[in-house]
């Protein structure tokens, strides 16, 4: 049977996103874990949060896992949901600066304030609710079996910002476009939430259970 760990470092709502899993292959062995062992011995791991980086880094020092989070992006088929996937970034803007995970290089930005849509209305910070999504490579196999400009749901304040282009996997408009997901070797990590997106984000979530990525390492 494949094992999948969902890392608990004290944030985000982790039964939802086990549950999702769950649902996405009832055949999958879904841990919600802190301990070592357990992560590094699944087949996969998933890497989800909410809230500030600033906590998020907190919390994983607290529980001595960072270097345990950085064996499993380099090993294993690794899938970060929203403040997850932030964190593999080098940096957030958020509190004056705060260091994150630097697997992927770039860093976090808060969206400008003052934002509108095309019609001059005003769009509200955070970015809260569904919203389309385009395929960088619609080929990747995350993305197999989802439609083009699928609709996802969103809540975040903060956008990933890769440095290089080619990690970005799929854009979204608020209103310009920005990182919806992020792709590199065996990682794969996206803005939204696909526990909370329908079809289209338990979709993604049985795509990542039969995917078999190389691995970074």
């Amino acid at each position: 049977m494949s094992s999948v760990a969902v890392i608990d470092y004290g944030m985000g709502n982790l039964h939802s996103i086990a549950k999702a899993l769950q649902h996405a292959d009832e055949r999958v062995e879904v841990a919600v874990t802190s301990d070592p062992d357990t992560i590094l011995a699944s087949d996969r791991v998933v890497f989800p949060g909410v809230g500030a980086m600033r906590d998020c880094m907190a919390h994983i020092a607290e529980r001595d896992l960072e270097p345990v989070i950085r064996r499993a992006a380099a090993e294993k088929p690794f899938l970060g949901i929203c403040l997850g996937m932030q964190a593999l970034l080098e940096e957030s803007e958020e509190n004056g600066g705060t260091r994150s995970l630097g697997l992927i290089p770039g860093r976090v930005q808060r969206f400008a304030p003052g934002l509108a849509d095309a019609r001059g209305e005003p769009l509200k910070i955070p970015h809260m609710g569904w919203n389309r999504v385009h395929f960088s490579d619609p080929s990747h196999p995350l993305w197999v079996g989802i439609p083009a400009e699928s609709w996802f749901y969103f809540v975040h304040s903060y956008y990933a910002a890769p440095a290089d282009p080619a990690d970005i996997a799929a854009t979204s408009d608020y209103p310009g476009p920005f990182a919806a997901a992020v792709a590199r070797d065996n990682l794969f990590a996206v803005q939204f939430h696909p526990e909370k997106s329908q079809a289209a984000g338990l979709r993604l979530l049985a795509n990542f259970l039969r995917w078999e990525p190389r691995t970074s390492s």
